[in-house]
């Protein structure tokens, strides 16, 4: 088994595909792991996502040691997740995917992923961070393009993940009857979502005066516009709009959740909404919901009024 240790860990790739042809290239069996997964991933029906952070880690750690990453032992896993939790919070995903990589990885094989003695990952307790209205509009009125308008209209209006905005086809978006149609999101799951009047005006005057061919919001190359180019709109709108709160494009999507609720729509409806796999991811607004105060009242008052 060859052990041999580069120094500090591989250079981060902004294209996961190029680390993985790295590991690859130059680590035996890596190739064949990563078809594995791929398969696996794609037959369990987990999103692409899924086997970019799960292989990217892996690859990382593969050159990291110039060794198929189920050939190394406990000593040499723990030395590399040291190395990267010293690296600060920035590390905390590459930790965490790290983990959850070796993990699958094992499982997929039937392998005991035991034997690296893999710490637990706690779940983040932090609150997500939420906009109230005025700074939505802020946002909004910041846009110069309509096109960037529209992109965080759809992500506030609708709910949308980040990849589910820059996907939207000009087919999916029925603006006589003011549906969304959201296509193999999260789970590859589709839902449909009510686009509201502002949203179909704005869409309608886009494909006017735009004309684009396929994807609503397309790229340099006609594809659909890239992650990174979807997040400069939303972080170029947060700066011009003066906002110092911590907002990405998820925020958005949070916002939307919130903002649904305490506006009195009920919180199964919201799952369904956004998407959610699960009804405890989407209970967590109720923790930064404003409350009703028009409802709120003292128990001690009604009880009196029984009697």
């Amino acid at each position: 088994m060859q052990t041999k240790q580069t120094t500090g860990l591989a250079t981060l790739a902004d294209d996961y595909v190029t680390i993985v042809k790295q590991a690859s290239g130059k680590v035996t069996g890596f190739e064949q792991l990563y078809k594995e997964m791929e398969r696996s991933i794609s037959i369990t029906g987990k999103s692409k996502s899924t086997l970019t952070n799960y292989s990217r880690q892996l690859a990382h750690l593969a050159l990291h040691y110039n060794c198929f990453p189920l050939d190394l032992d406990a000593e040499q896993v723990m030395d590399y997740l040291h190395l990267v939790k010293s690296r600060g919070t920035a590390s905390a995903t590459f930790f965490k995917f790290t983990v959850y990589g070796l993990r699958y990885a094992c499982r997929m094989r039937g392998l005991e992923y035991k034997q690296f003695s893999l710490p637990a990952i706690e779940k983040d307790q932090k609150l997500p961070v939420v906009l109230n209205g005025s700074e939505v509009k802020a946002l909004l009125k910041s846009c110069k393009l309509l096109k960037h308008r529209l992109i965080i209209g759809l992500c506030y209006g609708c709910g949308l993940r980040c990849s589910e905005v820059r996907n939207i086809k000009i087919a999916d978006a029925d603006l006589e009857r003011g549906m969304l149609h959201v296509k193999q999101g999260k789970g590859s799951k589709d839902r449909c979502l009510p686009l509201g009047r502002m949203l179909c005006r704005g869409i309608g005057q886009y494909i006017s005066a735009a004309h684009p061919r396929s994807y609503l919001f397309e790229g340099n190359d006609g594809e659909a516009m890239s992650q990174r180019g979807t997040q400069w709109v939303v972080g170029e709108a947060v700066k011009r709009a003066g906002i110092r709160k911590e907002v990405h494009t998820h925020t958005l999507r949070h916002s939307y959740a919130t903002h649904l609720l305490e506006q009195g729509v009920n919180i199964l409806a919201i799952k369904e909404l956004p998407g959610h796999a699960h009804i405890e991811t989407t209970m967590v607004y109720l923790h930064i919901a404003k409350p009703d105060t028009q409802t709120v009242f003292s128990p001690l008052d009604t009880l009196y009024k029984q009697s």
